[in-house]
């Protein structure tokens, strides 16, 4: 599957969704601000931790009062992306970031950092690398898509609605997400800070060594302190996972008192590159805005082309290209090619419209993963 189909996966499913009857990281960009602590040992709420509002009635005043000025935010970001369309990109790069933003800033105003976030990114594309052009009218359609969700939620299925809700940064705070004990492997682990240089978000992958299910735990930290949460990378931790609505399924925070763990034992099982991308185009159905999804890749060989690395499949004639930029971690690739001696081994890593940014890799014959972000 090209990366034109993946994209073509992205504008078919949100279609639908917008005409279903009533009732997407990360990761994904977009993501809405630190997580409450409760505690030192874990990231975000901890399970059963959401309590209900003492005064239900005022609580909902303050939610309808929010919802109006988020969706008077939207409507004047929809101006603003219909002027851009009519007025074409040839302009953008003299015009540099000040009206996007500006734009930012009032969608800050409008308590809606979600669309904040998308807006700074939409901003930054203009002169960056060939092909900019494309990927602006790439972003500005999801985000008209979001602000389209965001303006007919009341018509959408609920899962979606919960979805588009924390898109916009209005998390779900009545809603209960699926509590799941596991046995969590830590394959992966790195920091990214945002373009003004004021938030590290840590992004932390784990997989279930029984459910095989992920999980995306996020954290973050203010300039010149770093997020309090650290797992280490190739550890197994036994712990509750809280899920969170609206995020694919995907996004979780970890119950206090999980330990230090263990050591990685067992190798878990690759998939192949088609297989990858149909997970990715499965969680795209109820994610329309997502980055991209974890996924173990293996047996794969990593291959060195004019166009860049691919991990082909070791058996079968599939291939991803691997990622680059896109505020992701740089894959160690060669690191990855000596790992790897020519012959197949088995990746951890995020498989995406952009391609497979791999972030972790098991040496033949070793246990224990390899960290390929630093």
């Amino acid at each position: 599957m090209t990366d034109q189909q993946v994209r073509h996966t992205v504008e078919q499913v949100p279609s639908r969704a917008r005409d279903a009857p009533s009732g997407a990281s990360g990761p994904g960009r977009g993501e809405a601000g630190p997580q409450t602590r409760t505690g030192g040992s874990a990231s975000g709420r901890s399970a059963g931790a959401r309590a209900a509002p003492a005064d239900p009635e005022a609580a909902q005043r303050r939610a309808e009062r929010r919802a109006a000025r988020i969706g008077a935010g939207v409507a004047e970001l929809e101006q603003r992306l219909a002027d851009l369309v009519r007025e074409g990109l040839a302009g953008q790069e003299q015009a540099g970031r000040a009206v996007w933003e500006e734009t930012a800033a009032r969608m800050v105003d409008a308590q809606a950092p979600g669309l904040a976030a998308r807006v700074r990114e939409l901003g930054q594309i203009p002169g960056c690398g060939p092909g900019w052009p494309a990927r602006m009218l790439e972003e500005g359609a999801l985000l008209h898509l979001l602000n389209r969700g965001w303006l007919g939620l009341a018509g959408l299925p609920q899962p979606l609605a919960a979805t588009v809700r924390s898109r916009v940064g209005l998390p779900d705070t009545a809603a209960e997400g699926e509590a799941v004990r596991d046995r969590w492997l830590v394959p992966a682990q790195y920091d990214s800070v945002s373009p003004d240089g004021r938030l590290t978000t840590r992004r932390t992958w784990l997989r279930g060594t029984e459910s095989g299910r992920p999980a995306l735990v996020l954290d973050f930290g203010p300039p010149g302190r770093p997020p309090r949460l650290a797992l280490p990378v190739g550890r197994v931790v036994e712990a509750e996972a809280r899920f969170r609505p609206g995020t694919a399924g995907l996004r979780a925070d970890l119950a206090e008192g999980y330990g230090a763990g263990a050591p990685c034992r067992q190798v878990p099982e690759g998939i192949g590159t088609g297989a990858a991308l149909d997970a990715y185009g499965a969680a795209l159905r109820e994610d329309p805005w997502l980055e991209s999804w974890p996924v173990v890749l293996g047996p794969v060989v990593p291959v060195p082309g004019e166009r860049g690395w691919q991990l082909a499949d070791a058996e079968g004639g599939g291939a991803l290209p691997v990622a680059s930029g896109g505020g992701r971690p740089q894959a160690g690739l060669w690191q990855l090619a000596a790992l790897s001696g020519g012959g197949p081994v088995t990746v951890f890593g995020e498989c995406g419209h952009r391609g497979f940014t791999p972030l972790a890799a098991w040496e033949p014959g070793c246990p224990e993963p390899v960290a390929l972000t630093g």
